[in-house]
């Protein structure tokens, strides 16, 4: 690690995901199309649990949150994604790079630790229903709430002070369609083994902490959900876990590969798709996943709607 950058680097050039002028076309669309549904998704869902009181539950206030994040994570990337998708030389300043680096990881990170909120708040309302009201109560929810915007801050700032320690006097070609860590570090011409450290124990930190709160969580609910007797209650129990373990498997999945698997074993090119994947299309999906099932959901909207008719 050195003192600091190489003031010499004002900009980097964004190379994005391909130069092919007929794919590009298709992928503009196409992400376009996605980051439509995604605003309109994520902010459909907050507008409605704000506006329907049978929603105002700790389970629905934690869907509010990650809505807003994904909201914002999306927002993060996305727009300047389809920017480059545009212009021939797609540049991004070195503090608009930086700004867009931190926004991430602290949003991305955000939303892990608040998957494991939702994956506890469910192992209450399962296993522990008489004293759900009392163990989730309404300062319950905002200390889980400002734990998990004040861990993703804090990683966020680490892995940014990490990546402004080092000196980048290479190519300014970011071999990505974002600002993310691994092609940051392939341009830094200062070592930089002290920095992976550093972020790998800050990433193996959190995963250490959220991914055993999911597993122990689930492993209680699955029992419990098995000795529950009415088909009803089992059937609901398990659809609304089961929304909530695939936004899990999806989040941690791709986040795992990309950031805690050994740099020699995967490529940039893989990284691009796997971030493509967690950045830009699971914040569409996860509306999805948490309202086509759910009841409550389509008992709102169905309310609402015939409130304004």
């Amino acid at each position: 690690m050195t003192d600091g950058n190489d003031t010499s680097m004002t900009e980097f050039v964004i190379l994005g995901l391909t130069d092919d002028p007929v794919l590009l076309i298709f992928l503009v669309t196409l992400f376009l199309v996605v980051y439509v549904v995604t605003v309109m998704g994520n902010l459909s869902i907050i507008m409605l649990i704000r506006a329907s009181s049978q929603l105002h539950t700790p389970m629905y206030h934690f869907l509010s949150h990650l809505a807003f994040i994904d909201f914002w994570f999306s927002s993060t990337v996305t727009p300047k994604m389809l920017k480059g998708f545009l212009v021939e030389r797609d540049t991004i300043s070195f503090a608009g790079c930086v700004a867009q680096f931190c926004s991430t990881f602290a949003f991305g990170t955000s939303e892990g630790i608040l998957l494991a909120m939702m994956a506890y708040d469910r192992f209450v309302a399962i296993c522990n229903p008489l004293l759900y009201t009392i163990s989730m109560s309404n300062k319950v929810c905002v200390q889980l709430i400002t734990t998990t915007y004040v861990g993703g801050c804090l990683n966020s700032m680490l892995f940014t002070i990490c990546v402004l320690s080092l000196a980048f006097c290479r190519s300014n070609e970011i071999n990505h369609f974002f600002c993310d860590f691994p092609p940051l570090v392939e341009l830094a011409c200062s070592d930089v083994s002290l920095v992976l450290i550093i972020t790998s124990i800050s990433a193996a930190i959190i995963i250490l902490i959220t991914v055993p709160t999911i597993i122990i969580s689930y492993a209680y609910i699955l029992c419990a959900i098995m000795r529950i007797q009415a088909g009803h209650g089992r059937q609901k129990a398990f659809s609304t876990s089961t929304s909530h373990l695939t936004a899990l498997i999806l989040f941690y999945g791709t986040v795992t590969f990309t950031y805690v698997q050994p740099s020699s074993s995967r490529s940039l090119e893989q990284n691009k798709v796997v971030s493509l994947f967690y950045t830009v299309v699971i914040p569409m999906l996860n509306p999805l996943i948490y309202t086509l099932r759910n009841k409550d959901v389509r008992g709102a909207v169905i309310r609402i709607m015939h409130k304004y008719e």
